[in-house]
């Protein structure tokens, strides 16, 4: 943990792509999909999904941003809000593990999958219904997240790996951000109070 917590604690910027199964256990559905994400300090994302269909998932901190095309719709909410809890901030949350975790190895005799990099099972000590149990495996060379598998209430997981991963590469702000096509309703994310 020492090592994971090291590594996110020097980042400032990531850049993957990654490749997402979503499974829903009472449906006994998986919905494949795939993107790039972005991400920057502090508590700055996008999430660019290609396929099923696209979709961008924008924040810059303090609003955020979800663009469906093919609903000609973005919905528009307050950051802090939508994305609260341990997972809420990919960058941050994994500088602190310990802080937001308990941590263990999924198998504690092995501690490693087949090609030898360390999986974590995390529980958060304030667990949300969105996010129950969460697994990583960690590159044992660089101590940067290859899979994160989440759980929610309902034991629904979503799978997430990242490949072709860049960081501190100066990501501008301007990514971060995100200004409503011509046309395209703008619809709160949250009714307001």
């Amino acid at each position: 943990m020492a090592g994971v917590e090291g590594a996110y604690a020097r980042v400032a910027d990531l850049r993957a792509d990654f490749t997402q199964e979503a499974f829903n256990r009472s449906l006994a559905q998986t919905i494949t999909a795939e993107g790039t994400v972005y991400l920057k300090r502090p508590g700055k994302m996008r999430w660019e999904y290609r396929t099923p269909s696209p979709q961008q998932i924008v924040s810059d901190g303090h609003s955020l941003w979800v663009y469906t095309p093919d609903l000609n719709q973005v919905n528009v909410g307050e950051a802090p809000r939508a994305l609260a809890g341990p997972a809420g901030s990919f960058l941050a949350g994994l500088g602190k593990v310990r802080e937001e975790f308990t941590v263990r190895y999924l198998n504690p005799a092995a501690k490693t999958d087949a090609a030898g990099n360390p999986v974590l099972d995390l529980t958060p000590k304030r667990p949300t219904p969105v996010l129950t149990r969460l697994i990583l495996t960690v590159d044992g060379n660089d101590f940067l997240v290859r899979k994160a598998v989440l759980y929610d209430q309902f034991e629904n997981t979503v799978t997430m790996l990242f490949t072709r991963i860049t960081v501190n590469s100066g990501l501008a702000d301007r990514l971060f951000t995100f200004t409503p096509p011509k046309g395209v309703a703008v619809v709160p994310l949250e009714p307001m109070r």
